[in-house]
């Protein structure tokens, strides 16, 4: 799942749960019309409301067979030996990884950059073969609490035979379980400068129609630069100068945040909406 909320909806994301979370920014959006924007109309603290998610992507894949676990949604996509042992990898958050079997139903995922561990995701698939479900524990940001949650996907795709029961293709259904620090965000717009925070260790300040800048907290050395545009904030995110995501906020009629992220390195776009804290 993907990564993405960059609280946590972007730890929560089916790419950053799969192991290649691609970017940290917000995930989500609304359909709803905006009210009339103030230069702070997005000012504030915002709980994102989890039952709000909607995803549009491409099924996750996966293939676990012979010894070998492939993620062959991931960009890029990625194998390695199934042994419990932590093996390189070349992935923007991560750059070892270890795959577990628990037995015919179930394993578990551990990834590590710099020789520290980011992220483990246990894995598994009901008695039908019909239904994945994860938990995960995201530590990637250094000294901040991990981010934490669960999720559910469907099958779309069978797996094929003598494979493991979580092979084939998937479909996001549910997030569930989140803790705070995955789906708290506070925005601040003051003069030409916009603030993101959140408790799970991210953080930038940039200058509106300004230079890109650093995001504290993200391990692969993504970027963010903000717009204004329309009644809402675009931010995108770069890595090595290339795009990898769009996240725009606005404030809804409804009073809520409204926010879309898309990932510009599989297609993807999530919604979701937040509420003032």
């Amino acid at each position: 799942m993907r990564k993405t909320i960059r609280a946590a909806l972007a730890a929560a994301s089916l790419l950053a749960l799969a192991g290649c979370k691609q970017t940290v920014g917000g995930n989500g959006a609304a359909e709803n019309s905006a009210a009339p924007a103030s230069a702070g109309a997005v000012d504030g603290t915002w709980k994102a409301d989890i039952d709000s998610v909607q995803f549009d992507q491409k099924p996750d894949e996966y293939l676990l067979q012979g010894g070998q676990y492939s993620c062959k949604s991931c960009v890029p996509t990625y194998t390695v030996a199934a042994d419990g042992a932590f093996h390189p990898v070349s992935l923007p958050y991560a750059d070892s990884m270890a795959v577990k079997v628990v037995d015919d139903h179930a394993i578990q995922r551990m990834s590590k950059k710099g020789g520290r561990q980011t992220g483990e995701t246990k894995v598994s698939v009901s008695a039908d073969g019909n239904t994945l479900t994860g938990s995960f524990t995201d530590s990637s940001v250094e000294n901040a609490p991990p981010t934490k949650g669960e999720y559910t996907e469907t099958r779309v795709g069978p797996a094929p035979a003598g494979a493991h029961a979580v092979s084939g293709q998937w479909k996001p259904a549910k997030l569930a379980n989140f803790n705070a620090e995955a789906l708290t965000i506070t925005l601040k717009v003051e003069g030409d400068t916009f603030h993101f925070s959140s408790p799970s260790g991210y953080s930038y300040d940039a200058k509106l129609d300004g230079p890109d800048v650093p995001i504290k907290g993200d391990i692969a050395g993504t970027t963010a630069s903000v717009k204004k545009v329309g009644d809402g904030y675009e931010e995108t995110d770069k890595r090595n100068g290339k795009v990898v995501g769009l996240t725009t906020f606005t404030l809804g009629a409804d009073g809520k945040l409204h926010v879309v992220g898309e990932d510009k390195t599989n297609g993807s776009k999530t919604t979701w909406t937040a509420t003032k804290e």
